[in-house]
């Protein structure tokens, strides 16, 4: 007897989990399916499970394909499996190819083509239907979407748009996609929602189109460079009753919101100052060094430097300055933008041609937060006080690229769950937008 055996989540079981069991029962003669515990799912980086252990496992045995059924709750238990088992197969979907060769040395390894075009009635039905998202744009944060999108439950990226075709063919080649096109149309009758990774400047015109469509949108950070478009953008998104969500991915991982809310909880005192600098030496070829209007450090990163001071100082700052280090094309290759409040102050540094250390410092009454480089991929900060020995020191983890946490969120908005919303609102990415107006306000008048 061949015995073969395949392991998922199968959460919001839909026609893709139905044809991977029947292909995973041919390969032999007698099947047997793990089920992940939501448990080990989310110590894994897996989110937004929505069905029950208990439902995911009778929606398993439904198919009639598995022999036997087994719950997955531990690492390494795979490779226990097959041996306790005696298995001659271990397959998985071909999304996760080459992730699985270890278990070569147990038995033979399949990787099973997934199925496409998953939108029939099976999960429309549900009571949270699978969201099928398309991405615009097939560049580097693209490339790193859709491996973080596989672990967050309940959505499916299906199609992909590009100016230039052959650049969307290459791109849904590589992510076996259902659909590559030239046209956002095109794309935005094959979605539910859209995920925008295309040049900051176009980041606008796709997602008013997108919500003119009534489709949800995540957009890539900067949303827009003139305060009234992000404001048009919102209003939009608001009077269609769509997400819409700034995808500045520091906002939504743990340990950056953990961060805000021990910084507002009074933990420091009263919140004087932020300071927050993120700066990358960077490809001299590349966009950000070489787009003489819409390149340079602070388009690049500002948006995170100026995450903490708005969320943290809030909009209402009195004073802004920007200082600049201009490369030979006019370009800035370093920016510091200083923010004066009614009380306090912040300064935002960031920068793609000049190196500094790229740590988070929040300075209040009583102590102090300190976040270490890189801070905006937030996984230990500490609270210090005037006494050194003093010291709380915080972990948290950040999986992956760390893209799962927002489109987590992105997801539960649709959802319905709006409780997410406070992480990054629609005031604070105005606020931004606002900022980058007047810094590019400064750049083409040339008070930089």
């Amino acid at each position: 007897m061949k015995k073969v055996i395949t392991y998922g989540s199968f959460d919001l079981f839909h026609e893709g989990h139905y044809h991977l069991l029947k292909r995973a029962k041919a390969l032999g003669d007698y099947l047997i399916v793990g089920v992940t515990t939501e448990q080990y799912d989310e110590s894994r980086g897996k989110l937004n499970i929505v069905d029950s252990l208990d439902k995911r496992i009778e929606h398993v045995r439904q198919t009639g394909f598995a022999d036997e059924v087994i719950v997955e709750d531990h690492p390494g238990q795979k490779a226990e499996d097959v041996q306790k088992f005696s298995i001659d197969i271990f397959t998985v979907g071909s999304d996760w190819t080459g992730a699985f060769d270890y278990m070569k040395q147990y038995c033979k390894v399949v990787y099973l083509e997934r199925t496409k075009n998953v939108s029939s009635t099976i999960i429309r039905t549900q009571q949270y239907p699978i969201i099928r998202i398309g991405v615009i744009g097939s560049g580097r944060i693209a490339t790193r979407f859709v491996p973080e999108a596989k672990y967050v439950s309940g959505v499916i990226v299906n199609s992909v748009c590009n100016p230039c075709r052959n650049s969307a063919e290459k791109f849904s080649e590589r992510f076996e996609l259902d659909l590559a096109t030239d046209d956002p149309m095109v794309l935005l009758d094959a979605v539910d929602a859209v995920y925008i990774a295309s040049p900051h400047e176009t980041h606008y015109g796709y997602a008013k189109q997108a919500l003119e469509s009534r489709k949800h949108v995540l957009c890539e950070k900067p949303l827009a460079f003139q305060k009234k478009e992000a404001e048009e953008l919102y209003a939009l998104a608001a009077a269609k009753k769509l997400v819409l969500l700034e995808a500045i991915k520091t906002a939504y991982c743990p340990g950056f919101v953990q961060l805000v809310g021990i910084a507002k909880s009074g933990a420091i005192g009263r919140i004087c100052d932020v300071e927050a600098c993120f700066t990358r030496l960077a490809d001299k070829k590349r966009r950000e060094c070489t787009d003489i209007k819409y390149g340079g450090g602070f388009t690049e990163f500002g948006s995170h430097t100026l995450l903490p001071i708005i969320k943290l100082m809030g909009t209402d700052y009195q004073e802004l300055r920007f200082d600049s280090i201009l490369g030979g094309n006019g370009i800035d290759l370093y920016t510091k933008a200083s923010f004066v409040y009614e009380n306090g102050m912040a300064l935002s540094k960031s920068g793609v041609g000049v190196k500094s250390e790229g740590q988070l410092v929040i300075s209040g009454t009583e102590g102090y937060i300190l976040a270490e480089s890189p801070w905006w991929l937030t996984q230990y900060f500490e609270v210090r006080y005037e006494d050194p020995g003093k010291k709380e020191r915080y972990f948290s983890k950040f999986l992956g690229d760390g893209l799962r946490y927002e489109i987590s969120d992105f997801v539960a908005m649709i959802q319905g769950h709006q409780n997410r919303a406070f992480k990054f609102t629609a005031e604070e990415s105005v606020a931004i937008a606002g900022v980058m107006e007047r810094f590019l306000s400064n750049r083409q008048s040339g008070k930089q």
